[in-house]
């Protein structure tokens, strides 16, 4: 199995930034395209932004220009740096891992709250 643990969840004020990181472990963590997903109460989980093993990516539309999914590789971590968050923002986030036809990993989740 692949563990995750998520961190840098907070509260924080429109138009603020925050940090997110997702570390890895029980895997070769380089083999793995790694995502973020997002949770509100009540809400479908949505995608948010992935990166390939390649280190393409890919970003939900509600947060191109403002979000930016990275990994390291060397110390099993991948990160998303969120700037100019919104309300809307406001979400558990959820760090993902998976390869091609086998399945998803998911961390237990992070709480990021945008609000003044």
């Amino acid at each position: 199995q692949v563990q995750l643990v998520e961190s840098g969840g907070d509260l924080v004020q429109p138009g603020g930034s925050l940090r997110l990181s997702c570390a890895g472990s029980g895997t070769i963590f380089s083999d793995y395209t790694m995502g973020w997903y997002r949770q509100a109460p009540g809400k479908q989980r949505e995608l948010v932004a992935t990166i390939s093993s390649y280190g393409t990516t890919m970003y939900a539309d509600s947060v191109k220009g403002r979000f930016t999914i990275s990994r390291d590789n060397a110390e099993n971590t991948v990160y998303l740096q969120m700037n100019s968050l919104k309300p809307e923002d406001t979400a558990v986030y959820y760090c993902n891992a998976h390869r091609p036809t086998r399945r998803h990993y998911w961390g237990q989740g992070t709480q990021v709250t945008v609000s003044s």
